[in-house]
C-alpha cells in the first residue's frame, strides 16, 4: 500500500501531531515491510497563501494562463495527484487555537477542485471523487475537548473529508498536551496505544510455525 503522510505542525520534532505519525508510520512498516512512504511537511515547508490569484488561476482555462498561474495549478496537481495515488493517508493536525492550523486550511483549499475532487451531480448532490482511501487523522490539543462542543475541529474536518470522499475516517486524538507533563504523557500514550490497535504488526514465520 502506498501511505501519503500530511504533517501541518510548526514545531517540527517537538510537535506530538508529528510524533503520533512518526508511530503510525513505524508501524505501518512493521506491519507492510514493502510499504511506500510518502512525506510532505507543510509546517516546515508552508504552501503559498491562498489567495485571489491562486483561485483565479485554478479558474482560469488551461489555455489562458499566464506562466505564473501555470506554476500554481501545477502545484495543486501535485497535491491532488499524491491524494489519489495513496491507498492510506494520515493527517497530523495541531490544534491552534479550537481549530487547524492555517497552513492546513491551505493545503485543503489548493485540493479541493471542482471536477477533479469532488463534483456535483445532475441532481445538484455533491460527490467526492477521492474514494476508497483509508484515512487517519491524528490531532494534538492543550486541553481536552474530544467529544465536547469544544471540539470544533474533528465535525468540521469529517464534513471536509468526505465531501471529498474520504468517508473511512479513523480520529486519534492526544489530549492535555499543555496540561502538565504527567497528562501529556498519559495523553500521548493513549494514543499511540490506539494506533497500535489498529495497525499489529503480523506474526513472524517462528510466531506462525509456534
Amino acid at each position: 500500500m502506498k501511505t501519503l503522510v500530511i504533517l501541518s505542525s510548526i514545531l517540527g520534532d517537538r510537535s506530538h501531531s508529528k510524533q503520533l505519525a512518526d508511530h503510525l508510520v513505524a508501524r505501518v512498516k512493521q506491519a507492510e515491510p514493502a510499504a511506500v512512504i510518502t512525506t510532505r511537511d507543510i509546517g516546515a515547508a508552508p504552501l503559498p497563501y491562498f489567495d485571489g490569484a491562486t483561485a483565479g488561476a485554478l479558474f482560469t482555462p488551461a489555455d489562458a494562463r499566464t506562466l505564473e498561474q501555470q506554476r500554481i495549478v501545477e502545484l495543486s496537481d501535485t497535491l491532488v495527484a499524491e491524494l489519489k495515488e495513496a491507498d492510506r493517508i494520515v493527517f497530523a493536525v495541531p490544534v491552534y487555537n479550537f481549530n487547524l492550523p492555517a497552513q492546513f486550511k491551505s493545503y485543503l483549499d489548493y485540493v479541493a477542485r471542482a471536477g477533479v475532487t469532488f463534483r456535483y451531480t445532475p441532481e445538484g448532490v455533491p460527490e467526492g471523487l477521492v474514494k476508497g482511501k483509508q484515512v487517519f487523522v491524528l490531532t494534538a490539543r492543550g486541553g481536552k475537548a474530544e467529544g465536547t462542543p469544544s471540539d470544533t475541529m474533528t465535525p468540521y474536518l469529517r464534513q471536509m473529508l468526505a465531501f471529498l470522499g474520504m468517508t473511512d475516517v479513523t480520529f486519534i486524538a492526544a489530549e492535555g498536551m499543555a496540561m502538565g507533563e504527567t497528562a501529556a504523557l498519559e495523553g500521548v500514550a493513549l494514543a499511540r496505544e490506539r494506533i497500535d490497535a489498529l495497525l499489529q504488526a503480523p506474526a513472524s514465520a517462528a510466531q506462525q510455525a509456534a
